[in-house]
């Protein structure tokens, strides 16, 4: 008689495998590798970021579950680079727990509505939204309470300035309606904020939780340009985010880590997005910290009890380097070599093999010493200057 083999009996090649391919999944094999930890990779190409660094790679897509079966065989615990994955058929296989987060804790983040329909029910603060099809059932008086502008967010897939549209108009909202596959996306109220914040957190099996220093994002077209930490935040606006984000981990019994961005204005602070991953806006932490947020992540999900997170200098500057058009006249080799070269700099490339218009091709990170926030905010805009000689932002 054939008996269901549980996976969790059987000694695997590797400790960890990664669904997903990408820069992060690269750093968090380079966070796995420092831990003397073997990762296996699931990713479409050889090619892919994560491929250069982990110790075996499945060539398949992240999405097909031949590929996850593959790399569950192979591996202890399973994580994940991004939130794109498909919770019904991973939960069709015979896991026994191997995923990290779990598939029930990750499963209301992995997209806008769900995400939104949590916010509500534990009642925290964020944007006013609603569904298109909710929208285009409301009459003319409730639509005539949508304010324009407004914003249009695609329901799943949404990053780095993708699935994200203002409309301005009634006009551009019929447009639109007409035009794309508006069932595919929600509509939010537009925010007029001050400052873009984020928090990155981890929380390990026993429920610890670790936070990373609030960080004031600065944003071009939708996309993060560059990172200051910590924000200069008040006490009670500190403690407010740390609550929500200690909220949401407990109510989900969430393992990992988690990222939560936040809206501030006159409306107080507003939940934007909430990512379950290591985030972008947390990268500095590769070199401020005394634990990345890749090696909280590797720690947890690999049995090792995570470090403390401290920050271990008075600041930081992190700036993402998007990809350019072809024919701009100083060429990869030599953007990467003049940054290089400037006194400080931390370049982490991402080994991407085709530079296109606004890819993330890498980051780079500065310690900062001033102990003055706004010594620390002069200094961070002398090196973007310098930088953004070198290598400017597609968006400018």
């Amino acid at each position: 008689m054939n008996q269901k083999r549980n996976i969790e009996n059987i000694k695997k090649n590797y400790s960890l495998g990664i669904i997903g391919g990408g820069q992060l999944a690269l750093m968090l094999t380079e966070a796995a590798t420092n831990r003397g930890i073997k990762v296996c990779v699931q990713t479409k190409s050889s090619n892919d970021p994560a491929s250069l660094k982990a110790d075996h790679i499945i060539v398949a897509d992240p999405l097909k579950v031949k590929g996850n079966k593959d790399l569950i065989k192979e591996c202890e615990k399973i994580i994940f680079e991004n939130e794109w994955i498909q919770i019904e058929k991973l939960n069709l296989i015979d896991s026994k727990n191997i995923f990290v987060p779990s598939l029930e804790s990750i499963q209301p983040l992995v997209d806008r509505i769900s995400q939104k329909k949590l916010i509500e029910r534990m009642n925290l603060p964020s944007p006013e939204w609603i569904s298109i099809d909710e929208f285009k059932s409301l009459d003319d008086e409730k639509i005539k309470e949508w304010n324009f502008p407004l914003m249009v967010k695609s329901y799943k897939g949404g990053y780095d300035g993708k699935g994200n549209k203002k409309i301005n108009s009634k006009d551009d909202l019929n447009s639109f309606l007409v035009e794309a596959n508006s069932d595919d996306w929600l509509i939010e109220e537009w925010v007029d904020y001050k400052n873009e914040f984020a928090l990155v957190g981890s929380r390990d099996f026993d429920g610890t939780i670790r936070f990373f220093p609030i960080v004031e994002t600065f944003q071009k077209n939708n996309v993060c340009d560059w990172v200051l930490s910590p924000a200069e935040v008040s006490y009670d606006l500190k403690t407010f985010a740390i609550n929500i984000f200690s909220s949401i981990v407990n109510e989900l019994n969430y393992v990992g880590v988690m990222a939560i961005e936040f809206f501030y204005g006159d409306n107080g602070l507003l939940i934007n997005e909430i990512a379950p991953r290591t985030h972008n806006s947390a990268h500095f932490s590769i070199e401020a910290c005394s634990s990345s947020q890749f090696d909280q992540y590797i720690c947890i999900s690999s049995g090792i009890n995570p470090p403390e997170i401290n920050m271990h200098v008075q600041g930081s500057l992190m700036i993402n380097l998007l990809g350019l058009k072809k024919k701009f006249p100083l060429s990869l080799e030599k953007r990467i070599e003049l940054l290089s070269q400037i006194k400080g700099s931390n370049l982490h490339w991402y080994g991407k093999s085709k530079e296109s218009v606004g890819r993330k091709m890498a980051h780079i990170t500065f310690l900062l010493n001033e102990k003055n926030h706004l010594k620390r905010v002069e200094k961070s805009k002398e090196l973007l200057t310098k930088v953004r000689e070198i290598w400017p932002s597609p968006n400018d």
